[in-house]
């Protein structure tokens, strides 16, 4: 049995046919059908049944199955470690999509300017989609705002990071000073798609305030979001950092809980039997020295101060005398 076997099995577990894994593996199906045999050969079992036109997993394959991606994934970075041996290697980077928007591309400069010759590969996506990547092998290392389930997932909480209200200047609640949570039922929301961290921490607060909104705009880009909020009578809750640009120039107000319960982290997150190459080590470094004044002022406040508190209520951040 090699790796070679254990990828074309993959393939075949993935598309379901053999004809479909050669097409995918650029191998004529004979060689792919004999791999197949050659591994049932050498466990003494059947991995495959087949029911109509498709194949299925047996239990036996169903277990060969849950270890063989990240054996593929292993050999894979040993082979590039002992191939690059002086060199720097790749980093499959994922991201969720606020972090990807204010944080990743910096990240990635200085992880570059680092670590010369590296070469990222970055894919943004929402929380549930990240995981799910790093749990199959298909991504190095993430950084996520939103919460992890698995607990094959290592978690580490680096840089500061936290959810406000906003309403646009075309929006009543832009005029406001104080917010009550129950004027936020009935309301217009611009939200982010299932699966997002943001969204699934906002639900949660809808939920435990007993409020009914209404969301009549859905998407998985922040700017999209944004711009409903500017443009339309649309209220949002992302992250404060996507929005310097437009609390600057007074075009936002925001609000938020008084208990600061929308704050969070930003957080690396890896599999528990990764190998964690130079390339990692160096990106939670990098990330454990982020700047955190970022979040500090905003109209020559802090943050903090700022935001202030939802008990029962939310208040209004006013936007800036000064920047």
């Amino acid at each position: 049995m090699t790796i070679r076997h254990l990828s074309i099995f993959t393939a075949v577990a993935e598309y379901g046919t053999m004809c479909a894994a050669a097409e995918h593996l650029y191998l004529t199906q004979p060689t792919v059908s004999q791999a197949i045999r050659e591994l049932e050969k050498h466990y003494h079992c059947l991995l495959f049944e087949r029911l109509g036109k498709k194949l299925y997993l047996t239990e036996q394959g169903k277990l060969l199955l849950s270890q063989a991606p990240e054996l593929i994934s292993r050999f894979s970075e040993l082979d590039q470690l002992m191939m690059n041996q002086g060199q720097t290697a790749t980093l499959k980077l994922g991201s969720t999509l606020t972090v990807g928007t204010c944080l990743t591309p910096s990240v990635i400069l200085e992880l570059e300017r680092k670590l010369p010759g590296l070469e990222v590969y970055s894919f943004v996506s929402n929380t549930a989609e990240i995981e799910q990547k790093l749990l199959r092998s298909q991504l190095d290392a993430a950084i996520v705002e939103g919460e992890i389930q698995s607990p094959d997932l290592i978690v580490l909480p680096l840089i500061d990071d936290c959810l406000v209200l906003t309403a646009g200047i075309h929006h009543p609640f832009y005029e406001m000073e104080t917010l009550h949570s129950s004027d936020l039922n009935g309301q217009a929301f611009a939200m982010r798609e299932q699966g997002s961290g943001t969204r699934r921490l906002f639900e949660q607060y809808v939920a435990e305030q007993g409020l009914s909104i209404r969301i009549t705009w859905e998407a998985n880009c922040p700017r999209t979001i944004l711009n409903a909020v500017l443009y339309n009578k649309v209220l949002s809750v992302m992250s404060l950092r996507l929005m310097y640009h437009e609390i600057r120039h007074q075009r936002l107000r925001i609000f938020s809980p008084e208990n600061q319960e929308w704050n969070r982290t930003f957080k690396l997150v890896y599999h528990k039997n990764k190998f964690l190459t130079p390339a990692i080590y160096e990106l939670e470094k990098l990330l454990r020295q982020y700047p955190r004044e970022s979040l500090c002022v905003i109209g020559g406040a802090s943050v903090y101060r700022l935001l202030l508190p939802y008990c029962d209520t939310a208040r209004v951040t006013k936007t800036a005398s000064r920047w």
